[in-house]
């Protein structure tokens, strides 16, 4: 596989990690009013919050995301982009000022802890112990 293509692919784990995050800001609280028991995993929770405090903490200290600078470094080539790595990009990458995406993250990541208390996750069932057999 090309450079290109490789940073394509980490272009749409990028994107796949960004949709993943807004559909919990959407959803978790969509399925907390109908009682949808699956945003309730705390698997799903755990992964949703780490990955949005993660972000929230990258725009804090002014650090780049991992996943742009190692798709960045595969760009360096002469190679063109491809037409759906443009189209990733075009929904991905935004021309805002950063000041823009530190208040987005922040109030995001505040929004998932409110979330967290709101729509708690359900703890882990313990098993009944089983009778011994004779």
């Amino acid at each position: 596989m090309s450079a290109t293509g490789l940073a394509d692919v980490v272009l749409a784990l990028h994107f796949g990690v960004a949709a993943f995050i807004t559909a919990g800001l959407i959803l978790i609280p969509l399925g907390g009013y109908f009682d949808w028991q699956w945003v309730r995993r705390r698997g799903l929770r755990i992964t949703h919050a780490a990955l949005m405090v993660f972000v929230a903490i990258e725009a804090i200290i002014g650090m780049t995301c991992p996943l742009t600078v190692l798709e960045a470094w595969l760009r360096q080539t002469a190679a063109p982009q491809s037409f759906w790595g443009y189209q990733l990009q075009r929904l991905l990458y935004w021309d805002l000022p950063l000041s823009f995406f530190l208040w987005l993250y922040v109030i995001c990541a505040l929004w998932v802890v409110w979330l967290w208390w709101r729509v708690p996750p359900t703890r882990k069932r313990v098993g009944r112990a089983s009778a011994p057999r004779p």
